[in-house]
């Protein structure tokens, strides 16, 4: 079964894999398809990815809520919104990793990565940082990443808009939002450009007249720029094309196919895009903003969602027939925090042993 085009939600569209084989395909549906209609699912419908008939659907990060790593063990990456962050919810998350011997490192995204979890002590981490306020920062799924911002107006003696709070406003907006592919965001607060907005698949960077809205670009293996979209832009109105492009984007795009990437394939390209997202030429303006709006009234920490269900907690263990630890996952320090164990060094720590 190939699943691709264009995702509507109606009244006519299948809700779950079962209705989904019985119109368009047949058996069980493959490696290729159940993907693909989990992300489907997820990115329309807003359902949660470990429910007993999305879980099965999934690919191994999603499986876990946590990105899996070389040795066996787990990332824990709580959302920072906009890279602000406080006192306190520093000190709860370092407390945490002490707690749970876990490796940190800043991220790219501006979000404190915390490694080394076992699965067993997913549910039991995010029980303390859900509690301590914390929300899944979605690092393991096909969604929305990170807004990352400097620090605009509020400090920078050249911002000219308030970038964190803008970044801020927008993240939560947007956060849980599931898609084709993953989704950086960046807001500078001028155009000297310090959060690199024109390398994320939204920028916004402030003028003193308004917001600039860049689209499509991206890091990773292969660099694209971002693309001018719209400029001067009102925040209601740069939010209403955010809305509409994110949507545009997630009803016609491929499967892990990335904005940069569905933007080079666009019959029609960047003209396009700004008549349909900022001229609305097909008339589907409304229908993408009401789309997007019942995916942000629907939102739940995928986290919270999960240690409060009894049936969700139980693919949360290394064995099915026991609650024991996996003996072989092994650290070592360096620079005075824990990583995984070289071959050598195992060899070495089995000897001593």
């Amino acid at each position: 079964m190939k699943v691709r085009g264009m995702r509507k939600h109606n009244e006519d569209t299948s809700a779950s894999i079962r209705e989904m084989l019985a119109k368009h395909g047949r058996g069980l549906g493959c490696d290729v398809c159940k993907p693909a209609v989990a992300s489907i699912l997820a990115s329309c419908w807003n359902d949660f990815v470990l429910a007993r008939d999305k879980a099965p659907l999934q690919d191994t990060n999603d499986r876990f809520l946590a990105n899996i790593q070389k040795d066996g063990t787990y990332s824990v990456v709580p959302r920072v919104a906009a890279g602000e962050i406080t006192p306190q919810q520093l000190i709860t998350i370092g407390q945490i990793a002490q707690k749970y011997r876990l490796y940190t490192k800043i991220t790219g995204g501006q979000r404190i990565d915390m490694l080394g979890a076992q699965v067993h002590q997913l549910p039991l981490i995010w029980r303390e940082l859900v509690d301590a306020g914390f929300e899944s920062g979605h690092a393991y799924g096909k969604s929305v990443r990170t807004v990352k911002s400097c620090v605009g107006s509020t400090w920078c003696r050249y911002g000219v808009q308030d970038s964190v709070g803008f970044a801020l406003e927008i993240e939560h907006r947007y956060k849980g939002l599931r898609s084709p592919h993953k989704l950086k965001f960046a807001v500078s607060g001028c155009t000297r450009e310090c959060a690199e907005a024109q390398s994320k698949d939204v920028g916004v960077i402030a003028t003193e007249k308004g917001w600039n809205l860049y689209v499509c670009g991206n890091g990773g293996m292969k660099p694209r720029h971002a693309e001018l979209l719209a400029s001067d832009l009102d925040k209601a109105t740069l939010i209403r094309y955010i809305d509409r492009f994110l949507m545009f984007y997630i009803r016609t795009a491929d499967r892990l196919q990335r904005t940069s990437v569905w933007r080079d394939n666009l019959e029609g390209g960047l003209d396009y895009l700004k008549q349909v997202v900022c001229e609305d030429r097909l008339g589907i303006g409304a229908e993408l903003e009401a789309d997007m709006q019942r995916v942000i009234d629907s939102y739940e920490c995928e986290w919270k969602k999960a240690i409060d269900d009894p049936k969700a907690l139980r693919r949360f263990r290394h064995y099915i027939n026991s609650d024991r630890p996996d003996s072989h996952v092994v650290f070592v320090d360096e620079r005075g925090q824990p990583r995984p164990a070289r071959p050598a060094e195992r060899a070495m720590l089995e000897v001593t042993v």
